[in-house]
């Protein structure tokens, strides 16, 4: 591969721009026009606009008919930074906690290298994709058409992974991130005064019961060779130490990769929640909500991407899946392709992700750039 090291030092400036003015999903307008002007300086036709503020470079070379999709997200996260970087983020309580600053930058970089040396025949499409964070822009891109506007034969995304080492590229056949599924048991009495309690139901203790068998799901109505998650997150009820309650309200998250073992789960909920409320003198109200499915790669686009990987790193297959979840799901659902984690780690380990003090190991830029132009230039070869 021609070298690329010209490009890096430009990269890591911008990305740190960008990561010093954050912004929120579907609110990305600045970061959106940058990235717009970026890929006009290079005369890739450009699109803007798309699930909102989504961005697509389109490059064309030579005859052929085939094409590829490269994904980066650019959102960032409710989160206030701590990291006291000199390009720490500029906007409180935002923050670039998941690296798609890096993502960005990566996939600029891949777009500059291929615009000059274009040894690729078909086309290579950019998608630059907002509110990956919990608000399912993928899924709005899909739905306004990409991937008939843009067809793509095999789509991949990328996303820096810092449990592996940089270098260190990874990824398998079949599910590699969960479904991500959100719940919301509203709890119902009438409340009243605490002294008297016979004579109120007790939507506190409703809530207490309702936790402890909600916990139990997984390990007494899943099998054991399942793999499912389910976390209580939030209890919210009372407002003082003297009445009890007329409403209370348990939320948590339920992770999972087979669509049975979901709908196991969610009946489950369902089935506790209503014998609670009658044991209890209740009412409970589910509110389930499936916002990502599981993100599952095509075989033959996962061992393309291992094969593409071997030639710029260490590629390895990754030996599980992750339960946390990724939106790219939803063009695996609508496109072939496959979801690939670049190791960022230093030495001994590496700031976990989401977190106030991460950021982007900027000594990974050009592996991952390395890696987006061996995933174009092999699929166009």
């Amino acid at each position: 591969m021609t070298d690329i090291a010209d490009l890096i030092e430009p990269l890591i400036a911008f990305r740190r721009d960008i990561h010093a003015h954050p912004e929120l999903g579907f609110a990305e307008h600045r970061t959106a026009g940058c990235i717009a002007e970026q890929l006009r300086a290079l005369g890739l036709e450009v699109h803007e606009g798309i699930g909102r503020t989504g961005v697509v470079g389109v490059l064309r070379n030579g005859t052929s008919g085939r094409s590829i999709g490269l994904r980066a997200d650019m959102d960032a996260l409710p989160i206030q930074e701590q990291t006291n970087l000199p390009y720490a983020s500029t906007t409180p309580g935002t923050f670039h906690g998941c690296g798609h600053d890096g993502h960005v930058a990566m996939l600029l970089g891949a777009a500059q290298h291929l615009t000059r040396t274009r040894h690729f025949d078909g086309t290579v499409n950019f998608f630059f994709q907002p509110a990956e964070e919990g608000q399912g822009g993928a899924r709005e891109m899909v739905n306004e058409g990409l991937f008939e506007r843009f067809p793509c034969d095999r789509v991949f995304g990328l996303h820096n992974w810092p449990d592996l080492p940089a270098g260190t590229i990874a990824t398998r056949p079949g599910p590699i991130m969960g479904a991500a599924d959100k719940f919301e048991i509203i709890l119902e009495g009438r409340g009243g005064h605490a002294a008297i309690p016979q004579d109120t139901p007790d939507a506190i203790q409703a809530a207490a019961a309702m936790v402890q068998q909600l916990n139990a799901i997984i390990s007494r109505r899943i099998a054991a060779t399942a793999s499912a998650v389910l976390s209580i997150t939030q209890i919210h009820g009372g407002h003082t130490h003297n009445v009890i309650p007329a409403e209370v309200r348990v939320s948590g998250t339920v992770r999972t990769f087979d669509p049975a073992v979901q709908d196991r789960i969610e009946a489950s909920i369902r089935e506790i929640a209503a014998g609670i409320g009658i044991a209890n003198g209740v009412t409970a109200t589910v509110d389930y909500q499936r916002y990502y499915p599981a993100t599952i790669n095509d075989a033959e686009a996962a061992q393309e991407a291992l094969d593409a990987a071997a030639t710029v790193g260490n590629a390895v297959i990754a030996p599980d899946p992750a339960f946390t979840s990724e939106d790219f799901a939803f063009m695996l659902q609508a496109c072939q392709g496959a979801y690939i984690w670049l190791g960022q780690a230093k030495g001994d380990g590496g700031t976990p992700l989401h977190n106030p003090h991460y950021d982007f190991n900027d000594d990974v830029l050009a592996l991952g750039i390395r890696l987006h132009v061996a995933l174009a230039e092999r699929h166009l070869a």
